[in-house]
């Protein structure tokens, strides 16, 4: 195996060579002190994030600020009674505090959790007590929401506020001068294992409670994939993914993979909504070299006029998340002369498929399977498909495989079973449904829920979506099943359609006839419903469940 070494500059650009196969974390290993401290004692000045918002401010901080900033907050954290394995909620927006925390955590071998700002104080409540955490880091805008609840919330005993000073809580700022800067005060042993826990996240689930997975310290290592083959970076470059910080795209993005190539990450801190051309002129400004962003940002920037702009440094675009249709791919392409290379993964993993540099990429698919990781495609009883035919995502964790950047399990409630249904036999099951082609990319089919059985025929629903996609009028789709007496279930089209068209029969029939011609007949929308908008998750993703539940029952769409 070929063991990562923190003590040695990580190489960048990827040397073609790089032995990808045999990559190994060593025994011990942390991110906060093996990465970003070593960054910043080899070069003082490099710079390690520009952030930006969207009134103007910006700051700039170099991997040595960071390390001084994460050495006081690792100790205001241990002068209030944090230590190894204590759990941190972390309700933090796009400010550099989240990952001033993040670090420190790592530093004293605390277990964090960035949760999504935009969480209630219902859901502040039930994640604190379904994870059991001790402390929570919160922003000025999110404490009060904190305060709601804390007091109904057994495990809670410490609340840090990172930005401010308020009343019950213990104010970084405040305290932040008296705090030591040059070292992390080891009243214990803080050295941590590589499989020692580091992070807590919850899944964006869409259907139910999301799950909380639980990745130990190598997953760093395991984002090299990331950061290196999928994103591109070298430590001259300038990389912007946009998320909220609650998310696990978060994680993928703008920390491990990047920091370890060395590259600047962008923070552009949006607050509310936005609209798509907001993004444009920062890209433009910023000079970046490395976009990343969900499907749902990119079809909002293609209705933009993107000649406009000059994206002269752009050189690498990538999205996850979702499905990205074509159309979007195109006129991403036309506007800019970049093309869009998508991957898959989860919060569970790294970018465990990708369409790589170095490869061919081919637009519509989720891409190959990154290096080590040994994939098969299974039916419902765990046996190989033929190639072509759609199967569930299994990744090969039995004899030694168990690849960099799989989480170590599923935490919190019934945890044996929850574990049982996605680990089996020497598998774990991402939950995810695709089909290998004749090339060895792989085709998203979606979620082992989402494909649609009509008249005998397994149809994938964004092999419907990318055919309707290209008819002029589409701004956006989604495709569900509907229950039908005849045939038992047939394809329901949600469309929500551009400026400049209106809803008639004449316009369902010229779509139907379309996705007739795009594809095979037996794909096209039996019934099209036109909307005002879609329901979506926290992270942008379709709510297919509630399209379902439409579908079955009628009645009001609700969005919220």
């Amino acid at each position: 195996m070929k063991q990562y070494d923190p003590s040695v500059k990580f190489e960048t650009p990827i040397p073609q060579d790089f032995d990808w196969e045999h990559l190994s974390a060593p025994e011990y290993f942390n991110f906060a002190y093996d990465v970003v401290d070593r960054m910043g004692r080899d070069d003082r000045n490099k710079l390690a994030m520009i952030w930006a918002n969207q009134v103007g401010d910006e700051k700039k901080f170099t991997f040595h600020d960071f390390t001084v900033l994460s050495n006081q907050a690792a100790n205001l954290l241990l002068s209030q009674g944090v230590s190894r394995n204590d759990r941190v909620f972390m309700l933090i927006p796009r400010i550099p505090e989240w990952w001033i925390f993040a670090l420190a955590c790592m530093k004293i071998g605390a277990v964090f959790c960035p949760a999504p700002t935009l969480l209630t104080p219902h859901d502040i409540q039930h994640r604190i007590d379904y994870g059991n955490f001790k402390v929570v880091i919160a922003d000025r805008e999110n404490a009060p929401k904190v305060d709601e609840i804390a007091d109904l919330c057994d495990s809670l005993s410490v609340r840090i506020i990172a930005d401010s000073e308020r009343s019950g809580w213990v104010s970084f700022p405040k305290e932040k001068d008296r705090l030591c800067r040059s070292e992390v005060l080891n009243i214990h042993n803080f050295r941590t294992k590589a499989k020692d826990p580091m992070l807590l996240i919850f899944t964006s689930g869409t259907s139910k409670m999301p799950k909380m997975v639980q990745h130990t310290h190598d997953l760093a290592i395991g984002h090299l994939i990331t950061g290196g083959l999928w994103h591109g970076l070298t430590d001259q470059d300038v990389h912007w993914t946009v998320s909220d910080t609650g998310w696990g795209k978060n994680i993928w993005g703008n920390i491990f993979g990047q920091w370890i190539c060395g590259a600047c990450i962008f923070i552009y801190d949006i607050r509310g909504k936005f609209h798509g051309s907001d993004l444009l002129p920062v890209i433009e400004k910023y000079e970046i070299t490395s976009f990343c962003a969900p499907p749902t940002i990119y079809r909002m920037l293609v209705l933009n006029d993107l000649k406009k702009y000059d994206f002269h440094a752009l050189r690498h675009c990538c999205a996850a998340g979702e499905p990205l249709h074509l159309e979007t791919v195109r006129l991403w392409k036309e506007g800019t002369g970049c093309t869009i290379r998508e991957a898959y993964g989860q919060t569970e993993t790294v970018a465990l498929i990708g369409n790589f540099c170095g490869m061919e990429s081919k637009p519509g698919t989720m891409g190959k399977a990154a290096p080590n990781w040994k994939l098969e495609l299974h039916d419902d009883d765990g046996k190989p498909v033929p190639q072509g035919e759609i199967g569930r995502i299994a990744v090969k964790i039995s004899d030694g495989l168990r690849p960099l950047g799989l989480l170590d399990r599923y935490v919190g409630g019934d945890e044996e079973a929850e574990n049982a249904r996605y680990f089996i036999n020497g598998f774990y099951y991402t939950g995810d449904k695709a089909k290998l082609d004749e090339e060895g990319y792989y085709w998203f089919c979606g979620r082992n829920d989402d494909i649609i059985k009509s008249s005998g025929y397994r149809i994938s629903p964004q092999e419907v979506e990318e055919a309707i996609m290209t008819h002029p009028s589409v701004r956006e789709v989604a495709v569900v099943g509907a229950p039908d007496t005849v045939r038992g279930v047939i394809i329901k089209a949600y469309i929500i359609l551009k400026p400049g068209f209106e809803p008639s029969d004449d316009l369902v029939r010229d779509i139907q006839r379309h996705t007739r011609e795009e594809t095979a007949p037996y794909k096209y929308p039996r019934a099209v419903e036109f909307v005002k908008e879609l329901p979506k998750s926290f992270s942008g993703k379709i709510k297919r469940e509630v399209l379902r539940k439409h579908a079955e029952n009628g009645g009001p769409l609700i969005c919220d």
